[in-house]
């Protein structure tokens, strides 16, 4: 693949959403993802679902187990029950003056308890808007293949009749029908048949099914038109508006439906309270619920009881009584606010959309744990999508937007492993030895710095040599030699790596290094200083053992000087190291070799020992003009730990008098300070010196005439 293509981030996105996105729908469109989606919509539901203000316009009485004990233990009454006991509810109902009384209830067969009971039936139902069931099937006992003109269907017609004649509405055989007196006798029928999804999960209903090109509402859809009796309605493929209305249809033509909650969230009354309560009305007593509590209500008769199998598995819950879904429907009709699914082209474009997003996101991150973190985040984007959508009113496909999610961060990261991968490993294992482990991050989030190149940047540079060390050298065997090498500069790198610098070279035994470039370092100069006096600590430590391996005893020399230099990528185009040039570099270098002349272990400029203010203890040791440099330079030393605080003042006298020309008296004053002091003894054979062949011009400068 084409190389300038990897490397273009926006390009490497689309490549990376191409693929996931067509992987994705590959797996939605085959119906993969359908269960496990469905699953989620669920999970949804379950946890969003809740009632509105038009819920209360629903009640519901429930043949419960309690009443089916209630009246065995009162009557002595067994399955079946009586019509007479229906009679008596629908006379309570009538009393109430509810809106409608709807049994989700299919009276197919004669009472076993003779013809007057079904009479008893048929008389209460007359007296008010009642509607009972019918099931819409595909032929079967006691199935009729044409529907009775005699019996009510609830006045349901369609404006636009040529819409029935089309093949995106499937019609059905035969109708299973209430006994004619029980159906002759109420405002209309109703049909209960309801098919559950692939899953066995209740989540629609079909709002009418076609019979002979003649519509059948469900129980729902017909206890609203008998309320709205002039209400007009028109089918379309996806939408059955009725007035004001709307109900969105899916390709099988069944809306999807809008639970309020769990079983029980629509007001609910045991058949046995709702029974005692007319029989005590009758006799002149207080009753258990009183009737206006069903006034101007839909209300709904259904089972509830484990035994009478009218309980079916929904998303809100895995026993839930049929009645209650019929319930629903119609309170997603009076509200207004079915749930429908958000077309394919837009869920594609969303997911389109999340993959690219992901991936631009993504491709920029280099550390695998900023990675793997990152991703994680944008594979819960789509959740709350879903959770947005459903509060819009619609499906959302969470798990097609979840897997083009995913398998785009998968693919990204692969991507990112095989373009990048390769490069950062060869930074990360070229420059391990050299730069800490932060500037090696850098040089991996920003490869470009490995260009050929530099800037002018303010560094604290630190030159370092083992004084000596070419006499030693000559004595030991060659392994001998490359032992104590690699354990003395792993030991310094380490302190200098630590404190943030990085290695530039090592010449031997010299170790030449910087801070502050290429990654940023505040008070880089108190750490470069801070690494030397621990490099000479180190030594102090290791200097028995070394000195058991050579005979000799070790002693380091430190320059360190802070200034402006030239730092970067210096050499060919096909070799170069990452160093640095310019005047700073050499007098650091010229300050490690003053320390012969001193007789000291570190020198510090005075450009360090301002910018490492009183973080270090230090004394100055002269004013020194090195070779090569006119401007003199105000040098520093850590103070030694061995010599005291009255020893510090006498030196400080005694190099103000040196400073003034006073060389006789400064000569005087570093004797009695020689013994214990280097630096002090030092001071003392120059001023022999100076005794014997005055200056001509003394500014109190310590001349050097060679490096």
């Amino acid at each position: 693949m084409n190389q300038a293509f990897l490397k273009s981030v926006p390009l490497r996105a689309l490549l990376v959403m191409a693929i996931a996105c067509l992987m994705a729908a590959l797996l939605w469109f085959s119906g993969v993802l359908e269960r496990w989606e469905a699953r989620s919509w669920d999970m949804r539901v379950s946890w969003l679902a809740e009632p509105v203000p038009e819920s209360d316009q629903i009640a519901l009485i429930l043949l419960d187990q309690p009443s089916l004990d209630w009246a065995s233990q009162e009557s002595g009454l067994g399955w079946p029950w009586p019509r007479e006991l229906y009679a008596i509810t629908s006379d309570f109902v009538a009393r109430s003056g509810a809106r409608a009384l709807i049994y989700d209830v299919l009276f197919i067969e004669p009472s076993v308890y003779g013809v007057s009971d079904d009479e008893r039936l048929a008389q209460a139902l007359s007296g008010q808007p009642s509607l009972i069931a019918l099931f819409a099937s595909e032929g079967g006992a006691g199935a009729t293949p044409v529907w009775p003109d005699e019996l009510p269907i609830s006045g349901f017609t369609l404006s636009d009749t040529n819409m029935l004649s089309d093949a995106w509405w499937p019609q059905v055989d035969s109708m299973t029908l209430p006994l004619d007196e029980l159906a002759s006798s109420t405002a209309g029928l109703g049909n209960v048949r309801n098919q559950p999804d692939i899953d066995s999960i209740y989540r629609r209903m079909r709002p009418f099914e076609l019979f002979h090109d003649r519509p059948v509402p469900s129980l729902a859809l017909a206890a609203y038109l008998l309320a709205n009796p002039d209400m007009e309605v028109m089918a379309t493929p996806d939408l059955l508006q009725l007035g004001q209305k709307q109900i969105p249809l899916d390709e099988n033509g069944r809306a999807l439906l809008r639970f309020r909650g769990p079983s029980g969230t629509h007001t609910a009354y045991s058949a046995a309270a709702i029974l005692q309560s007319e029989l005590r009305l009758r006799a002149g007593e207080e009753p258990v619920i009183a009737p206006e509590e069903l006034s101007g209500k839909y209300v709904f008769f259904g089972f509830s009881a484990p035994g009478l199998f009218d309980l079916r598995p929904t998303p809100v819950g895995g026993v839930y009584p049929g009645v209650e879904i019929q319930a629903t429907f119609l309170d997603n009709l009076l509200a207004d606010d079915f749930m429908q699914m958000v077309p394919d082209w837009l869920t594609g474009l969303l997911s389109l959309l999340l993959a690219f997003f992901s991936a631009l996101m993504l491709i920029r991150f280099s550390s695998a744990l900023a990675s793997a973190l990152a991703g994680a985040l944008l594979i819960l984007l789509p959740i709350p999508l879903a959770v947005a959508a459903y509060e819009l009113g619609y499906w959302l496909p969470v798990l097609w937007l979840e897997v083009s999610t995913l398998l785009a961060v998968l693919v990204c990261l692969l991507l990112n492993y095989a373009v990048e991968g390769r490069q950062k490993r060869f930074i990360r294992n070229a420059f391990q030895h050299y730069l800490s482990p932060g500037v090696i991050e850098q040089l991996v989030n920003q490869p470009d710095r490995l260009r050929l190149g530099g800037e002018r940047k303010m560094l604290s540079i630190f030159f370092s040599d083992l004084e000596g060390f070419t006499s030693i050298s000559e004595k030991l065997e060659p392994d001998q030699l490359t032992e104590l090498l690699n354990d003395y500069l792993s030991a310094m790198t380490e302190i200098i790596q630590e404190e943030g610098g990085t290695v530039d070279k090592y010449e031997g035994d010299a170790i030449i290094a910087f801070w502050n470039a290429p990654m940023d370092l505040p008070n880089h100069a108190l750490h470069a200083a801070r690494a030397a006096v621990r490099c000479q600590q180190k030594l102090d430590e290791l200097r028995p053992r070394y000195s058991e391996w050579t005979g000799h005893e070790l002693f380091m020399r430190i320059g360190l000087h802070t200034g402006q230099a030239v730092v970067g990528n210096l050499g060919s185009k096909t070799r170069f190291d990452y160093t640095m040039l310019g005047d700073a570099v050499n007098l650091a270098a010229r300050l490690e070799g003053v320390n012969k002349v001193f007789c000291s272990g570190t020198l510090l400029s005075h450009v360090i020992r301002a910018e490492v203010g009183d973080a270090l203890a230090l004394r100055e040791i002269g004013c020194v003009a090195v070779m090569g440099r006119r401007e003199p330079v105000t040098l520093f030393q850590p103070l030694p730990e061995h010599l005291d605080d009255e020893h510090h003042t006498h030196f400080e006298t005694s190099l103000n008098r040196f400073y003034q020309g006073e060389f006789e008296e400064a000569a005087r004053c570093f004797l009695a300070l020689a013994q214990r002091d280097a630096v002090a003894a030092s001071y003392l054979r120059y001023c022999i010196h100076l005794i014997k062949q005055p200056p001509d011009d003394w500014q109190g400068v310590w001349v050097l005439e060679s490096k």
